[in-house]
């Protein structure tokens, strides 16, 4: 079979000399009258989806197109096609898998929304590797094939590690290898945006998840591995890496490719029309890759006190509201402060919680609430890193914190205590006009590779339940000694262990609230889906099978949330 340039085969069925679709396309927003379209092609085109049309811009010598489709119907399910310059592209002429449809927002009462993170490349990556089951993406995305439309999602949310820039696969090293001297600089790791690209084309292109891209709405954040581990774990950490010779490429090819592939096809319409940088990117003229490394490299510096840009973003889905939160690069670590998010972004984040709906969905790639051991150590080991008892602790607590990735909300103090108190407001209705409260409030992540359900209990009662809901990951694997250590810290027992010892080497900062565990942990490929129908909702958790069993997915746990 011919292959394009990038090494992969054209989709089935259409002929080497016409432009071809490399990935895509993404349905990823979509609301009651518009829907956003992306796609990447392997040169340069008119991109034509439903009428809309748009020529492709360049990054890096690649080339996207972001198509707009406006004056849709209200409720109504639309199968479409992608045509590159007047020829059709998409779908694959041989394709046995339903048409890729938009289905627009409506006034029906059910809603369902998918979520999970952490998913290493297509399967094919790790077809070999006896760690990893089948990918759940891939296996939720075949069982929709044979489904009622009604029945599929109306939004994926993938909440973080959507590429591994710091694990790459045997088949990246070696482009690697033939591209660089892989013994130096950032070595068997990505280097640039360029390499990036690679990784996008090693998890998008799995023909199932492809379809399901193609038709199911996605939303999307990154977690640390989409740049390296420990990402922005500390202001010590950003010095270490600062001090690399080949740190300012990756961070630069990091965040520029993840607002081609991922963050402007989070954007609505109306947000597009009035983001600068995206108007300047798509009618440049030229490689707008300048332009992207001059705006990542000023994104980077927020951490170190510079203005940086807001990568969190909103969607309300009829009558739910999805938030979900940057809580990587936006942190706060220079000049003794210490914080998940900026000042200025956290005064946003609750702007976007007023109003009138009837389900919250918060989602941060980093959990919220952890189990209780874990939240004490991970405070714990904050107040060590301070630097207030001695020298030596705080050594120990940093190297701690990137050994044991002591890095979610618990570990950074003021931010945790600033969400329950936004939360509880939230979930009392006093950001309302009514004043009446949502029914439910979850907040939804990924990144620590099980899945489990919490409760939160406040001091003063709230008339919503708040949850913490975290499903991971969609294709990884976690080592047995971990699900060991998760399913104790879960313990009561461990938690007054915890306590216990840490506070004979100094405070540990008690949170003020409470939670208890609905369900959970559970470990293998992961994906949920929460049902929310009118002011009801419930909570679906399903796993994969092994590799060397049907691939398909066993319901692990279902939880009445609201209503």
């Amino acid at each position: 079979m011919c292959e394009d340039r990038r090494g992969y085969p054209p989709v089935g069925g259409y002929t080497a000399q016409m432009p071809r679709l490399l990935i895509g396309p993404l349905l990823r927003y979509v609301g009651r009258t518009e829907a956003t379209v992306w796609v990447e092609t392997d040169e340069p085109c008119e991109v034509e989806i439903l009428g809309a049309r748009e020529h492709t811009w360049l990054v890096g010598g690649h080339h996207y197109a972001l198509l707009v489709l406006r004056g849709l119907e209200p409720g109504s399910t639309l199968p479409y096609q992608v045509r590159l310059d007047g020829e059709q592209a998409w779908p694959p002429l041989s394709s046995d898998r339903p048409p890729s449809v938009i289905r627009t927002l409506g006034d029906r009462r059910a809603l369902r929304v998918a979520f999970g993170s952490c998913r290493y490349g297509r399967a094919a990556v790790k077809l070999n590797d006896a760690h990893f089951d089948a990918d759940a993406l891939a296996c939720f995305a075949r069982r929709m094939a044979g489904e009622d439309p009604d029945t599929w999602p109306d939004a994926l949310l993938l909440l973080g590690d959507q590429v591994y820039a710091d694990e790459t696969s045997p088949a990246t090293q070696r482009r690697i290898r033939a591209r660089r001297d892989i013994k130096k600089g950032a070595k068997d790791q990505v280097a640039d945006f360029e390499e990036y690209t690679w990784l996008y084309l090693e998890s998008w292109t799995d023909a199932d998840v492809r379809w399901l891209l193609s038709t199911v709405p996605s939303a999307m954040i990154f977690d640390d591995h989409d740049v390296r581990d420990d990402w922005n774990t500390s202001h010590e950490w950003r010095q270490e890496m600062q001090a690399q010779s080949w740190w300012q490429d990756r961070i630069v090819g990091g965040l520029s490719s993840y607002w081609v592939y991922q963050h402007i096809g989070n954007l609505a319409p109306e947000e597009l029309a009035h983001s600068e940088l995206f108007q300047r990117v798509r009618s440049c003229g030229t490689d707008a890759e300048p332009m992207l490394r001059e705006f990542a490299a000023a994104a980077d510096r927020e951490a170190d006190g510079g203005k940086g840009a807001r990568w969190s973003f909103r969607r309300d889905l009829g009558r739910t509201r999805v938030l979900v939160v940057d809580s990587r690069c936006g942190r706060i670590l220079a000049d003794g402060e210490r914080s998940m998010v900026s000042k200025e972004e956290f005064a946003w984040i609750e702007q976007q919680t007023e109003g009138d709906y009837d389900h919250l969905l918060l989602g941060t790639s980093l959990p919220w609430l952890m189990p209780r051991a874990l939240h004490d150590v991970e405070a714990w080991n904050e107040a060590m890193s301070d630097g207030r008892h001695g020298r030596r602790r705080k050594r120990f607590a940093e190297t701690l914190r990137r050994a044991a990735d002591l890095e979610h909300w618990a570990a950074f103090g003021r931010s945790f205590e600033a969400l329950a108190d936004l939360l509880a407001s939230v979930a009392r209705g006093q950001r309302a006009p009514g004043g009446v409260a949502p029914a439910s409030v979850c907040v939804l992540s990924g990144d620590v590779h099980h899945a489990y359900a919490a409760q939160a209990r406040f001091p003063e009662p709230t008339d919503a339940p708040v949850y913490q809901l975290t499903c991971s990951p969609l294709h990884n694997f976690v080592p047995r000694a971990m699900q060991v250590a998760f399913r104790a810290a879960w313990t009561r027992t461990a938690e007054r262990c915890a306590s216990s010892i840490l506070r004979r080497t100094g405070p540990v900062p008690r949170p003020s609230l409470s939670w208890d565990r609905l369900c959970g942990p559970s470990f293998g490929n992961e994906i949920a889906t929460l049902l929310i129908d009118g002011r009801h909702a419930e909570l679906v958790l399903e796993r994969s099978a092994p590799l060397d069993e049907a691939a398909q997915l066993t319901e692990v746990a279902r939880l009445r949330l609201a209503g």
